[in-house]
This record gives C-alpha cells, sequence and structure tokens, in this order.
C-alpha cells in the first residue's frame, strides 16, 4: 500500500514523525514537497497525508494512521501505554514545538531574532530538558521498554536543537535526556529517514530572513459579455441562491480608531517589549475604540500541574479564534506545582467585552474587570503581563502563552 505526504520541508521535524512512523510500520509514503495543499476535503494544513479514504491534515494524524496500517507496536501495547503515548505527543505540542520554532527559526533565516522571545525559549526548553533528564534517569524509553510514537515524536521535535544548538556546555546537565536521543535518532528506523546524526559541537547564529520575490501577476483574461438571461433562468437562480447573506459582525460597523491591532501584533512579535512594543502600544491605544480586560480563573484551587494547566490555556486559546481579527491577550500562569494559578488580560475591538470573548465557553470560568488606564497600578500590571516579567501584583511568574 503507497500513501502521499503533502509537506513544505522533507527535512522538518513534522515531517520526520510520519516517516520514521512509516518505517517502523512496513508502511510506503511517497513524499511530495509543495507549499500548496493537494486538492480535496483537509484542513489545508501542512504536511497532508493523502489516502485511499481521503486527506488527512497534520503530523500526528497522518502518523497515527500510518501506524494503524502496520503491525508496530508504536501506540504501545496495552490501553495505559497508548494514553501514555497521547500524553507524551500532548506534551510536544504544548511545550515543545512553540519555544523550539521561537529559538531554531532564527537560525534557519525564516524570521528575524528578537532576543527577548530567544531568552524566553531558551528558559523554556531547559525546563523541557530538565523533567526529560529526571525521567531518563532510570528509563530508556518514554513508554514500556521499546521505542514507542512518543519517542519519535519528542525525538523529532529536539533534532534541529540538537544538531544546531546545544553545544556540549549547554546539553553536559542533561546528560540522561541526550543519552536517550542518540539512542532514538541512532535507530535504524530513524537512520533511514534521517541519516547520520551529528550533535551540535558550536551554537549556530541567527540569519537574516531572505525575502522572496512575489510573483508577476499575470493580465487577467479579458471577460466575456454575459449571455442575455430570459425569465426561466432567473427563476431557476433565484431557487439555488444561498438562503441568506453572510452577516457582518458589529465590530466592523465601529468608528475607524487610531490604533491598529494588526501592526500593534507585528510590532509585539518582532521588537524588545520592554523598551519598544510596549511604548508603542500607550503611545497608539485608543480607549474610544479598544478596551481591555484582566479576568481571574474561577478554579484556581484545582490547579497543581503545570503540564495540564498550559494544556488548559491552550485550548481556551484555540477555541477563541473567532476573536482572532478582533483580540489579543496574555495568558498567565503563576505560582508552582502544587498550587498555581492563572489570571489574563485580554485587549478587544470596542468598549464593552467582544461578543466573540463571551461567547467562548471558556470564557465563563473566569471573573473580569475592565482595566482602568488612569489607574498606574493596572497600566503597570498590563505592561507586566505583555513582557512576561514584573511584580505581577505580588504573584511569581511561572509561563504564559499569547493569543494574537
Amino acid at each position: 500500500m503507497s500513501l502521499k505526504l503533502h509537506t513544505a520541508d522533507k527535512t522538518s521535524p513534522a515531517t520526520f514523525k510520519v516517516l520514521v512512523a512509516a518505517q517502523y510500520a512496513g508502511v510506503k509514503v511517497d513524499v511530495v514537497e509543495t507549499e500548496t495543499a493537494p486538492k480535496g476535503e483537509s484542513i489545508g494544513k501542512l504536511p497532508i497525508l493523502e489516502t485511499p479514504q481521503g486527506l488527512l491534515s497534520g503530523s500526528d494524524a497522518a502518523a497515527h494512521y500510518i501506524i494503524g496500517q502496520g503491525k508496530s507496536t508504536l501506540n504501545g501495547s496495552n490501553a495505559f501505554e497508548a494514553a501514555q503515548v497521547s500524553q507524551w505527543v500532548d506534551y510536544v505540542a504544548s511545550e515543545i514545538d512553540l519555544p523550539a520554532s521561537v529559538w531554531v527559526f532564527p537560525i534557519l533565516g525564516l524570521v528575524h531574532n528578537v532576543q527577548p522571545a530567544t531568552d524566553k525559549a531558551t528558559a523554556d526548553i531547559r525546563k523541557v530538558l530538565d523533567t526529560l533528564n529526571k525521567y531518563f534517569t532510570f528509563r530508556t524509553f518514554l513508554v514500556g521498554q521499546r521505542v514507542s510514537y512518543a519517542d519519535i515524536a519528542v525525538a523529532a521535535s529536539l533534532y534541529q536543537l540538537f544538531q544546531k544548538l546545544f553545544e556540549p556546555a549547554f546539553i553536559k546537565p542533561y546528560g540522561h535526556a541526550k543519552r536517550w536521543f542518540l539512542t532514538i535518532v541512532n535507530q535504524p528506523q530513524f537512520k533511514a529517514v534521517a541519516g547520520e546524526f551529528t550533535i551540535c559541537e558550536k551554537k549556530e547564529s541567527p540569519r537574516e530572513p531572505v525575502k522572496k520575490e512575489a510573483p508577476k501577476k499575470e493580465a487577467a483574461p479579458a471577460k466575456k459579455p454575459a449571455a442575455k438571461k430570459d425569465d426561466d433562468d432567473e427563476e431557476k437562480e433565484e431557487n439555488f441562491e444561498d438562503d441568506e447573506p453572510k452577516k457582518k459582525n458589529p465590530l466592523d460597523f465601529l468608528p475607524p480608531s487610531k490604533f491598529n491591532l494588526e501592526e500593534w501584533k507585528r510590532v509585539y512579535s518582532n521588537t524588545d517589549t520592554r523598551k519598544e512594543a510596549i511604548p508603542w502600544f500607550w503611545q497608539n491605544y485608543d480607549p474610544q475604540g479598544f478596551s481591555l480586560w484582566y479576568g481571574e480563573y474561577k478554579y484556581n484551587d484545582e490547579l497543581n500541574s503545570t503540564f495540564k494547566t498550559a494544556n488548559l490555556l491552550g485550548g481556551y486559546i484555540q477555541r477563541l479564534d473567532k476573536l482572532r481579527k478582533y483580540g489579543f491577550a496574555s495568558l498567565v500562569i503563576f505560582g508552582d506545582e502544587p498550587k498555581l494559578e492563572v489570571a489574563g488580560i485580554v485587549l478587544n475591538r470596542g468598549t464593552a467585552q467582544a461578543p466573540e470573548l463571551i461567547e467562548c465557553d471558556d470564557s465563563e470560568h473566569y471573573n473580569w474587570r475592565q482595566i482602568n488606564i488612569e489607574d498606574p497600578k493596572d497600566k503597570e500590571l498590563v505592561q507586566d503581563f505583555w513582557a512576561w516579567d514584573g511584580e505581577f501584583g505580588g504573584k511569581k511568574f511561572n509561563q504564559a502563552k499569547n493569543f494574537r
């Protein structure tokens, strides 16, 4: 049985995961390197696996399908081990992928290096390595006594870090994690996809992104004059028209604002937060066109696991997608296990809470109040939440996630 994997980069960690899983499962997968999704019904996010039943979007979905076609034990040998595999796949998505990308992408010349973001990503990756190092003190694999998809997923997510950034002095405290990683990438099935692995000896430096020239647009062909319709044709068209035109969002009818939300997101992502982004924010903020809301999670007494709490915030951010055009947020975890707290600040269009925020089910789990920008304490709180450092009203910062 032959399958096709459509991917933008056949050397990316996402592609590695799928192809290594295929090696273990004994399933042939042809790789199509492309930046566009194949025709058919899919979410549209590469990599996409083309199967006889249809298209599957995302590396983990593709790998899961492939594993199911073979006879491997990559998903564990019982229900508990299968759940452990899922646990580690979730861990990659919530704890590794984002900081790994923030640190590696400037090295690959894909984005500009923003040093505060890189420093934060480095600290987050150190936490990951610390977790793995403790876990592997008396273990060889993540699940059970043999390689599972958990090992493949976590090793693939760390591959470029070990290859380009984890120089000897950096990785020295994490000997158990290093041992496990080298065990996985030197398995025949992994080497068949990625080749011989060479560990980093000297950390690589960021490269300036190369701008791609936009292809010239071809002149549109002249439109043919529309054929005259008779009354019967018009009646047929009326019968097949959409029942209702799409409704415009009420926020689109608000008076124009001097505050450009998309520009704020670009400034926040690409400049030093304290030195440049926050001054830009206050210089351009429009209290007649936007509002700020502080929310505290109602059930902080139930939060005792950093991993689960980060997943909680990740899920909230996913379900806020309808607000993306109209909002920005910073959600922060405070404290240490087993006593954690969550709070966030949301910026949204309009002087009231946006309907997209209110209608999200997760929002009802927070106690909200409007930020008073004339109050120095509230203003300082906003700055702390944007910068992910500061006093936070006396709370100890753990980690944070942005919605933008």
